[in-house]
């Protein structure tokens, strides 16, 4: 395992000149004192040059085993269409840099394991954007639900309603696509809420789905409806959707017998333990964590807590935040979302 002076900043290559890579440039020069942004690589040189040029980024490249090769970068930040995520995360740790990779971590179970094994065999880190669970709110009611405040848990859902163009879809060839996006509303735009309440509710016994392009043209997805029994005994309902014009806010529903969570981009909406004086949380408005019909109006406070988290865990010598094996329990759960959809059955997951 390399060891890293705290006198000296990590180095972050960035692999990908597409739209979420902002988000990682401000995180990470939001931890400035820690880190510093030293390469961008994109197979298309000139959105390389130009966000190098817009970012002030000493180099650009085409070519990803330029960047990898560079003792003068510890860590990549992953920003690749999402079928791409694994080829990069190997090559990145078979070259001894650590990895910060975008949602999904990739797109089957299989590249995932592999990711996984990689970074395992290679003594690196490998910590996922699930920006999510650096909300207060969750955080907090996470805590609630395993404090049993709640009591028994009986009900925990999530509803995803955004909007996305058609212009949106036909912006890059690899959206929407099965084997570039791995799938529509859900892998892309609703996959921090299924991660988010899974991480809040425990773990997911079984799944019963509609999901089905109801607007656009696509092959994949734009909306979807999920039944969803926890292996807590707990039931569930999750919607995802990318044609709801306008877009929502998104909202989490948590419900025990002796009480109830509710919150959202908006802030938190209930909090109640009947019988108990306990006050609600004043944790004020959530930074918007998703982006309900401008890809671009993403907050990067998550991104900036999660940079932070991977630097602490490359110096501290311990486990990300967010690891490998839980950035894979969301692409699981779609993936089983998605077969119940094709074969009309409820699809239990291992």
């Amino acid at each position: 395992m390399m060891t890293y002076s705290n006198e000296r900043k990590l180095r972050f290559g960035i692999i990908g000149a597409g739209v979420i890579m902002s988000s990682h440039v401000e995180g990470i020069r939001n931890n400035g004192d820690e880190a510093e942004v030293a390469a961008v690589c994109d197979v298309d040189i000139d959105k390389a040059r130009n966000a190098a040029e817009k970012y002030d980024i000493p180099l650009a490249a085409a070519d990803m085993d330029e960047l990898l090769k560079r003792d003068d970068i510890d860590v990549v930040s992953i920003c690749l269409p999402s079928g791409l995520h694994a080829e990069a995360a190997i090559a990145a740790a078979q070259a001894g840099k650590h990895v910060l990779c975008e949602k999904p971590i990739d797109v089957t179970l299989e590249k995932i394991d592999r990711m996984i094994a990689a970074s395992r065999q290679y003594g690196v880190k490998l910590g996922a954007v699930y920006q999510r669970r650096m909300m207060p709110a969750a955080i907090a009611a996470r805590e609630a639900i395993a404090a049993g405040k709640l009591g028994r848990m009986v009900l925990g859902d999530a509803y995803m309603k955004y909007f996305r163009s058609p212009e949106y879809y036909k912006s890059a060839g690899w959206r929407a696509t099965w084997e570039l996006d791995g799938g529509g509303a859900l892998m892309n735009q609703g996959i921090h809420g299924i991660d988010l309440v899974q991480w809040m509710m425990g773990d997911i016994e079984s799944v019963f789905a509609y999901a089905a392009p109801l607007v656009r043209d696509i092959p994949v997805e734009d909306t979807a409806v999920v039944a969803v029994k926890y292996k807590s005994g707990a039931f569930g309902i999750i919607q995802g959707a990318t044609s709801v014009n306008p877009a929502q806010d998104t909202r989490f529903e948590l419900h025990g017998d002796l009480g109830t969570i509710a919150f959202g981009d908006g802030g938190i909406a209930a909090w109640t333990y009947p019988g108990s004086e306990e006050d609600m949380p004043q944790l004020g408005a959530e930074a918007k964590q998703s982006p309900g019909s401008d890809p671009r109006s993403l907050s990067a406070d998550g991104h900036t807590l999660l940079v932070r988290d991977l630097i602490e865990s490359i110096r501290e010598d311990r486990e990300p935040t967010v690891p490998g094996e839980e950035a894979r329990k969301a692409v699981a759960l779609i993936l089983a979302i998605y077969e119940s959809a094709r074969t009309g059955k409820e699809v239990r997951l291992g």
